[in-house]
């Protein structure tokens, strides 16, 4: 019987570091990487460009409804165009980054990336990373991790990047939204990174996956 790809689910709160390991562990493990903020900081692009108020819920979901897109896979890295335009700087702008969380809120729009986020097996083994992969989108796999790190930590981290960000506030609408809140999947590994570096975290990752692969006989 053919095995279904491999989708190593890396969860965890805002500045945990999950974007910087998740990409670290598919280079090592030759796996696809997949960013799941980036699909939604797609979306919340597409209203700001569209002049579509976010935080009109509904507007927002038939946008979400309407919209023209497509995966690709490229270099090993799945992302979402629209209209064939992959907005890779335009979705790292302030603005856009004020918009994502109220657009992430929306349950339609939660929907539609969850279907979006489950096709991306088309394209073979992968890590996700996110906030909902191991609780929302592939709650049936069995490599699931969760990391953390001290509010401190994290926030000195956002600055470093020069984003200054209301962590406490973004952790707080994460977790307590309707639709596929922020948590910790059952069954997840727990990593808290406060004091390691992101070569350690990888490396405490990899290890672990490799070694549940090899008892699983992948």
């Amino acid at each position: 019987m053919k095995k279904h790809p491999n989708v190593i689910a890396i969860d965890g709160t805002s500045a945990s570091g999950k974007s910087t390991n998740a990409k670290l562990v598919a280079k090592a493990l030759g796996y696809v990487y997949v960013d799941t903020g980036a699909m939604y900081r797609t979306l919340a692009w597409y209203c700001l460009s569209k002049r579509i108020d976010f935080h009109d819920a509904k507007a927002v979901a038939v946008a979400c409804r309407k919209w023209n897109t497509k995966l690709e896979c490229v270099e090993a890295k799945v992302r979402l165009t629209v209209d064939g335009y992959f907005p890779e700087k335009e979705i790292r702008l302030v603005e856009v980054s004020v918009a994502v969380s109220m657009i992430a809120a929306v349950p339609r729009v939660r929907e539609w990336m969850k279907k979006a986020q489950r096709d991306c097996i088309q394209f073979g083994n992968m890590v996700m990373e996110g906030r909902d992969i191991g609780t929302n989108v592939f709650p049936e796999t069995d490599y699931k991790y969760y990391l953390d790190a001290h509010l401190e930590e994290r926030t000195k981290r956002r600055v470093a990047e020069g984003v200054n960000e209301n962590l406490a506030d973004r952790d707080q609408r994460d977790s307590q939204r309707a639709a596929a809140p922020l948590m910790i999947a059952l069954g997840a590994k727990v990593i808290n990174n406060s004091n390691m570096t992101s070569e350690q975290t990888s490396c405490l990752l990899i290890e672990d996956i490799q070694a549940r692969l090899k008892a699983d006989g992948r």
